[in-house]
């Protein structure tokens, strides 16, 4: 018997058009990968021209800027020898500065009488005053302490894996201001371990000088005057008695070394001079800095950078211009990138340039703050 199958009686066939919705979302997504991939190759075509010599002063600071970073000072050797990157790192750098400070220099609390952009002050301070300044390429705010008694290292010794933040450091100390400053392990944002040397209200708290080479010591003595002292190569013996010697209360440790590694740089100005440099004297970034007047109020300054704002950051020929515009005998750079952040009077001045970290800071081990 013929069995002919009836169409009609057929299963109905499924689409061949698939689903509207799941087209939607391929044509979205290879929208977004075309976007991402175009995004990468421009970005990546942009740092080669950075790199290139179409513009050597752009390739100058462009190569030192990110040399100075944690994460991205790699980029550089994707596109050029190590013998170019040193070469460029040597006509934007700074020249060797090991003069030591003199105290003689430092009148604590001979107020009214600093020499100001070329004018005496003559005019009653406040004991604590916040300056905003702007630059070209960075926004900052300077805290000028009257009195540099207030002034002292707070940390969270004995030390640990993980760190704090600015606030919870000033506000443990029952301080109202504070900054960052000093040498420590950053990666991945532990902070609990700080680098070389630290003294906190006359206690030595870590004595490692040889953990890095180009270690300069940061502090102030118990005459309340600040102290730059090159300890490079010395060992612990020799630190501690340093530390004696000069009676310092409260200390950091910040490297000097001018190379294809860190490119960082700690002296400003030293007994009124100010470093020589080559060009700008390094790249463009957050920066945070200590300097003393002849008066012995000190100067506390965070800058912005990184795009924050807008602003790509300040050179070291930045540092040295506001510190001395601002009376500075002595001077130096405490550290700077994703780690400067000043807070003030319950609030945060000046915070870290990471995006996850927008309203606050990096976590840290130290800070110098303000009693």
């Amino acid at each position: 018997m013929d069995r002919t199958r009836n169409p009609s009686n057929r299963a109905p066939r499924k689409s061949t058009h698939g689903n509207p919705a799941a087209k939607i979302i391929l044509q979205i997504l290879a929208v977004f990968l075309t976007a991402i991939v175009i995004l990468a190759l421009t970005l990546v075509i942009s740092v080669r021209m950075m790199c290139s010599e179409i513009s050597p002063a752009a390739q100058r600071m462009f190569v030192t800027t990110l040399l100075e970073t944690g994460q991205m000072k790699f980029i550089p050797s994707l596109f050029l020898s190590e013998e170019k990157i040193q070469e460029i790192v040597n006509t934007n750098s700074m020249s060797s500065f090991d003069e030591e400070v003199d105290d003689s220099l430092i009148s604590v609390g001979n107020f009214g009488s600093v020499d100001i952009g070329g004018t005496e002050t003559g005019k009653e301070e406040k004991d604590i005053e916040v300056i905003e300044i702007s630059g070209p390429t960075y926004y900052a705010n300077l805290i000028v302490v009257k009195d540099p008694s207030r002034v002292s290292v707070a940390s969270i010794f004995p030390w640990r894996h993980e760190g704090v933040t600015l606030d919870k450091l000033v506000n443990d100390a029952g301080a109202i201001a504070g900054i960052n400053g000093g040498l420590y392990n950053s990666y991945n944002n532990s902070g609990g371990t700080p680098y070389g040397v630290v003294v906190s209200n006359g206690e030595i708290q870590l004595n490692e000088p040889n953990q890095w080479p180009g270690l300069v010591l940061i502090g102030l003595t118990e005459d309340n005057i600040l102290q730059i002292v090159n300890i490079d190569g010395m060992s612990k013996a020799q630190v501690e008695s340093l530390i004696k010697d000069k009676k310092i209360r409260d200390a950091v440790t910040f490297q000097e070394e001018n190379s294809d590694v860190n490119n960082h740089f700690v002296q400003l100005v030293i007994n009124g001079e100010a470093r020589e440099l080559n060009g700008k004297g390094s790249g463009l970034n957050p920066r945070t800095a200590i300097g003393q007047r002849a008066d012995g109020a000190l100067l506390l300054l965070v800058t912005d950078g990184r795009g924050k704002s807008g602003h790509l950051g300040a050179s070291a020929s930045d540092l040295i211009n506001i510190m001395l515009e601002h009376g500075a005998v002595n001077a130096a750079n405490l550290d700077g990138g994703s780690s400067s952040c000043m807070y003030y009077d319950g609030e945060y001045l000046m915070t870290s340039v990471t995006f996850y970290y927008t309203n606050a800071s990096w976590k840290l081990p130290l800070a110098f703050v303000v009693n």
